[in-house]
C-alpha cells in the first residue's frame, strides 16, 4: 500500500519485457478495433444482406477478442500485484531476521562477556520491540498493518516511529470500506509529512504516529519531528485528504507539526 505499499520501485528486465509487450498489444487491439471501419465502409457503400451478414460477424469477433484481451490483461496486473506484494513481504521479512539476529549476537555478547546489567537491557529492548510488534498486529486492519510494518522496514527518508495504545484491537469494529479508507488516509498522511520538508545531510526526518481509543472513536495522531519549511501548506494537504471521507482532522494547536484524526466507530 507511499511509496507504493512498500516502496517497490526496483525495474527489471522482465518488467520491461512486459512493458515492451503490453504496448505491441495495446497496438494491436486498437487496430483490431478500428479494423471494424472496413465492413462499416462496405455496407455503407453496398447495402446487402452478405455486407450487413459480414458486419455482424465482424463485430462480434471484435467484442469477443476485446473481451479475451481485456480478461487477460486484467489477471497479469493481477499477478504483478501479487508478485510486488510477496516481494514486499519477504523483504520485511528479511529485514526482521536480520534486526533479530543483531539483537542476539549483541546479547550473547554481553553474556559472554558477563555483563548482567547490559544483557538485562538487552532483553528489556528485545521485550519492547516484540511488544510493540504485537500491538500494531492486533490493530486488527491488515492493509494497514502490512503498510506500517513494510514501511518501518524500508523506507530511508523518513523514519516511522508507531506508537499504539495497549489493548487497542480494530478488527470487526470497521467496515472493510472503512478499514480500507483508514489506510489510504494513513499512507497519505504519511506521504505529505515524508515530502513536506528536509533533513540535515545524513539523518532521517521523524514521524510519530499514535494510535488510541477516545470513548466511541479512535485517534490518530501524527507528529513531525525535523525541518519543515511550511506547516500550514502541510496542515492544507491534510484536510485536502480529509475531503469526503468519513474521518476528520481536528486543529491541535501546541504544535505547528501535530496533526490529530479522528474515526468514528458508530458507523
Amino acid at each position: 500500500m507511499g511509496s507504493s505499499i512498500c516502496s517497490l520501485n526496483h525495474v527489471t528486465f522482465g518488467e520491461l519485457g512486459t512493458g515492451r509487450r503490453m504496448k505491441s498489444w495495446n497496438r494491436a487491439i486498437w487496430a483490431v478495433m478500428l479494423s471494424i471501419v472496413l465492413p462499416l465502409g462496405l455496407v455503407y457503400w453496398y447495402t446487402s444482406l452478405f455486407t450487413c451478414l459480414l458486419l455482424a460477424i465482424w463485430t462480434a469477433a471484435v467484442l469477443i477478442f476485446s473481451n479475451i484481451w481485456n480478461r487477460r490483461l486484467y489477471d497479469r496486473e493481477l499477478r504483478m500485484q501479487e508478485q510486488s506484494l510477496q516481494l514486499a513481504a519477504i523483504r520485511t521479512l528479511n529485514h526482521h531476521r536480520h534486526d533479530w539476529m543483531n539483537d542476539l549476537q549483541v546479547l550473547y555478547g554481553y553474556i559472554q562477556l558477563g555483563k548482567p546489567d547490559k544483557t538485562v537491557q538487552t532483553v528489556e529492548r528485545i521485550k519492547e520491540r516484540i511488544a510493540l510488534d504485537s500491538r500494531i498486529a492486533k490493530l486488527g486492519v491488515p492493509s494497514l498493518v502490512f503498510y506500517i510494518q513494510a514501511f518501518r522496514t524500508h523506507s530511508s527518508s523518513l523514519e516511522l516511529e508507531v506508537q499504539v495504545e495497549e489493548g487497542l484491537n480494530l478488527e470487526n469494529k470497521l467496515t472493510s470500506e472503512a478499514g480500507d479508507e483508514l489506510t489510504s488516509v494513513i499512507m497519505q498522511t504519511v506521504r505529505a509529512y515524508q515530502y513536506s520538508g528536509l533533513a540535515p545531510q545524513g539523518e532521517a526526518r521523524k514521524l510519530i504516529i499514535g494510535f488510541k481509543q477516545d470513548e466511541g472513536d479512535i485517534l490518530i495522531s501524527f507528529e513531525g519531528e525535523g525541518t519543515n519549511d511550511n506547516p500550514e501548506l502541510l496542515r492544507g494537504q491534510i484536510y485536502n485528504i480529509m475531503q469526503g471521507k468519513i474521518m476528520r482532522a481536528e486543529p491541535v494547536g501546541h504544535s505547528k507539526a501535530f496533526v490529530q484524526l479522528r474515526l468514528p466507530l458508530e458507523m
